[in-house]
């Protein structure tokens, strides 16, 4: 099952139509769920505060099918539960999600600052759900026929590759894999200067980022594999590869990040600036 976390906002009803065309291409149904505060369950307000709760559970409802709606529309073979969630966006997904393939959340919604780029939901669950989660970037992209996946050469890598071999396969898309890295540099004199042999250095990367896709290459034959080694920073070169792609993977933490953190540094970076919708592939039990 794909759990959609909608909250009336463009961003989430872009994030109903990618997750019920999804669901539709890993076979499975999607259910629509909208969080709303505990104490209109608790049967406890009266009163104008009964009539709020009363308006705010209909308002709620309204949400939740005018997604519905919309993932119909985009994919009406696909079974599509909706229901309303009790307590804080955030916790009520992560919840929510136990047990589900995949968490579909929108970019930015109602909740967030007007001109921010990432809703503060859409980042708390990124780090934090027992599932992999997509973030749908508003409006959608349309279809390019190419997923792009970050490869960084970290042990928890695989799964990134393999969800991103899997997506590419089940969309009939290309992959292109992609691995960035930094020639490492000395300070001499107030200037920069490279240490080693760049074009020694690079041959390794290359080895590192072929080793990292071979297996998959041999499970997934159907898929088309293109492998690119970038020299620049992993957050700003995926970034620019995003722009033609249907779907960026990357993984929760990577090669590098500081132990004890949920979410990676360039995972947290490319929530913001994806130019496509993101795949954040769990790559470590969450606490």
């Amino acid at each position: 099952m794909i759990i959609v976390g909608v909250d009336g906002s463009q961003a989430g009803i872009e994030a109903a139509g990618w997750a019920a065309r999804e669901a539709a291409l890993r076979g499975v149904p999607v259910k629509i769920v909208h969080a709303l505060p505990a104490w209109i369950f608790a049967g406890v307000a009266r009163g104008s505060c009964a009539n709020v709760a009363r308006w705010m559970r209909d308002g709620g409802e309204d949400v939740v099918a005018a997604a519905a709606e919309r993932a119909r529309a985009d994919a009406p073979e696909v079974p599509a539960d909706t229901a309303l969630l009790a307590g804080d966006p955030r916790q009520a997904l992560i919840q929510a999600a136990e047990g589900a393939d995949l968490l579909v959340v929108g970019n930015h919604g109602l909740g967030g600052f007007r001109g921010l780029l990432l809703g503060s939901v859409a980042y708390g669950v990124a780090g934090h759900a027992p599932c992999d989660v997509v973030v749908v970037r508003e409006p959608a992209t349309p279809p390019r026929g190419e997923v792009v996946v970050g490869v960084d050469g970290s042990p928890t890598g695989t799964a990134v590759v393999e969800f991103a071999f899997a997506e590419a396969s089940l969309r009939g898309a290309a992959l292109r894999a992609v691995h960035a890295w930094t020639l490492p540099m000395w300070s001499v004199g107030g200037a920069y200067v490279p240490v080693g042999d760049a074009y020694e250095d690079e041959q390794i990367e290359i080895r590192l980022l072929a080793e990292a896709v071979a297996g998959m290459r041999e499970r997934y034959p159907e898929v088309k594999v293109t492998e690119e080694v970038v020299q620049g920073h992993a957050v700003e070169v995926l970034k620019a590869a995003s722009g033609g792609a249907d779907l960026l993977v990357v993984g929760s933490r990577g090669l590098g990040e500081f132990k004890g953190l949920v979410l990676g540094s360039v995972s947290q970076a490319l929530l913001h600036h994806a130019r496509c919708p993101l795949a954040v592939v769990r790559t470590q039990k969450q606490a």
